[in-house]
């Protein structure tokens, strides 16, 4: 069960499509009068890496969660996730991107610190995205928003080429934030 999640997981991100992903219409950026770019999650991906090669040299019809290879197979998976390349070119932009919430610390009620994902569900139910696709997030105290786990937003601040792990997840991606305001507009697979 827990390779069918995962390969599931990773034919959803390798086709580019994320179940209820917020959507940003037209290209993967664009740059607003105040220089800030707006990104959707494909600006966060290296346009030469090629994850589904792996998945490639597996007949995915033959495997079970009982199988060696179906084991193989979950630890590769893990392993590319964990060293998904960032784009480099990013670091210092002022971006402004939508994402799904998953606050760092659960008790709280006003949230500073969290991980941005693109797609409902992620480092909870399901395996964390690729490190690439996960953006550690924080405002300083003074600044935290009244939110909840999942809540759809778009966060705008200097993006940094940046790792960072925490117990959820890890991100390739940080970003100091100046504003986080909930995400106005239709949120569905893109």
């Amino acid at each position: 069960m827990r390779l069918a999640c995962l390969i599931a997981l990773s034919l959803l991100l390798f086709a580019l499509v994320g179940c209820d992903r917020p959507e940003v219409e037209g290209q993967t950026s664009t740059m607003s009068e105040d220089g800030v770019e707006e990104i959707d999650w494909d600006a966060l991906i290296p346009a030469d890496w090629r994850p589904e090669d792996l998945l490639d040299q597996y007949n995915l019809d033959e495997l079970d969660d009982e199988d060696p290879r179906a084991q193989e197979l979950m630890e590769k998976l893990k392993a590319l996730w964990a060293e998904a390349p960032v784009v480099e070119e990013l670091d210092g932009k002022r971006v402004r991107i939508p994402g799904f919430v998953v606050p760092l610390d659960m008790e709280a009620t006003r949230i500073s610190e969290l991980l941005l994902v693109p797609y409902y569900g992620a480092c909870i139910h399901v395996p964390p995205p690729p490190t690439n696709q996960t953006v550690y997030v924080k405002l300083p105290p003074e600044q935290a928003f009244e939110g909840q786990m999942f809540d759809t937003v778009w966060v705008t601040g200097t993006l940094k080429v940046t790792p960072t792990s925490s117990e959820l997840a890890d991100a390739g991606y940080r970003i100091d934030a100046t504003a986080i305001v909930p995400y106005e507009g239709d949120v569905g697979p893109q």
